[in-house]
């Protein structure tokens, strides 16, 4: 009997090292999932700081290869095919390639087989990794077409050196702060005055993902809107964020599980109030791509890992010289090998 899906590693070059308050990646892996007969692609992928084991994804997918049970022609099946259970990016690569597979079949592009308005242009943020001062006011005047820059900080004492650098090579930009669960609460409240002359247009996730009360604690003192990043995983996540008073969520496909929890998800927060923004791991144009087709549902886009790597294996959605993310005019996620 053939295998009902392969899947194939993929080592992805970082154009510069990458430098989080979780450490330095030069390189990162994702899997191209593949069904039968290339029916539909999918893609999983995941940092290694979320504690992802891989045996555990590709012991799913293998056991996904061994299901007797057909492909759903629904969308709205495709959650109960892929099940709950096992590492969110392992379903998630399940779920982009069925919903692929569907939409293929009927030849339409992703958002319209999910029924949701088609995404128009919309500018993404750019992100500059950890570095010196210097070094980090040296890449956002490199990145002078972008007009929405994503500062990692998080690392050390010199947090507020950075981003004074970066404000001052480019006055014009932006900004947004991502901590990546860096800071500590007490660390973090003494700084937030402080990041109020800097005009940010956000803080994402100043703490560990468990400090879902102390992210609220912040949001009260400061306008600047606290977004969730690592906190967001689970619907019951969501819940408990707009409980504690932070101003929006940032939605990943890998973290998620795929579309169809994304869009509960984002439905969710929506019935909540809270801002939606629209992100990626380092991953091919599979992942993002599929992201992009929900664009049209958020406030925010944070899909600039195209512009990160070096050897995406695939074209899909366009990051342009500014930012702008658009949508291929493809059916099904609509990424292709680069040598077709």
């Amino acid at each position: 009997m053939n295998p009902q899906l392969t899947w194939h590693k993929i080592t992805l070059k970082l154009r510069n090292p990458f430098r989080l308050s979780y450490g330095t990646s030069e390189e990162r892996h994702a899997y191209w999932i593949r069904l039968k007969n290339d029916e539909g692609w999918g893609e999983g992928t995941i940092p290694p700081y979320y504690g992802v084991s891989t045996d555990d994804m590709e012991a799913l997918w293998e056991n996904a290869s061994e299901n007797t049970a057909p492909f759903p022609d629904d969308p709205e099946k495709i959650l109960s095919w892929v099940g709950s259970e096992g590492p969110a990016p392992a379903r998630c690569a399940l779920d982009l390639a069925l919903h692929d597979r569907i939409a293929r079949a009927n030849n339409v592009p992703l958002y319209k087989l999910l029924g949701i308005p088609r995404p128009e242009p919309k500018l993404s943020s750019f992100t500059i990794a950890i570095d010196t001062p210097a070094e980090m006011a040296n890449k956002a005047l490199q990145a002078k077409n972008y007009s929405i820059i994503k500062v990692k900080l998080g690392s050390d004492d010199l947090d507020m050196d950075r981003l004074l650098a970066i404000r001052s090579a480019r006055p014009d930009v932006k900004l947004r702060l991502d901590a990546n669960a860096g800071w500590m609460l007490d660390n973090a409240m003494g700084y937030i005055r402080d990041l109020e002359r800097f005009n940010l247009e956000m803080i994402e996730q100043p703490l560990s993902k468990d400090d879902i009360e102390g992210m609220g604690k912040i949001q009260a003192e400061t306008h600047i809107p606290i977004i969730a990043d690592e906190s967001v995983q689970t619907i019951k996540n969501i819940e408990d964020l707009a409980k504690a008073g932070v101003k929006g969520v940032n939605i990943k496909l890998m973290k998620v599980g795929g579309l169809s929890p994304a869009l509960q998800m984002i439905n969710r927060s929506r019935e909540l109030g809270l801002k939606v923004m629209l992100g990626c791991m380092i991953e091919t144009s599979i992942g993002t791509t599929a992201m992009a087709h929900l664009g049209g549902l958020a406030e925010w886009l944070d899909l600039d890992a195209s512009a990160l790597i070096t050897n995406d294996p695939f074209e899909g959605m366009i990051f342009d010289e500014f930012g702008t993310v658009k949508i291929p005019e493809r059916a099904g996620i609509g990424a292709v090998l680069k040598s077709q």
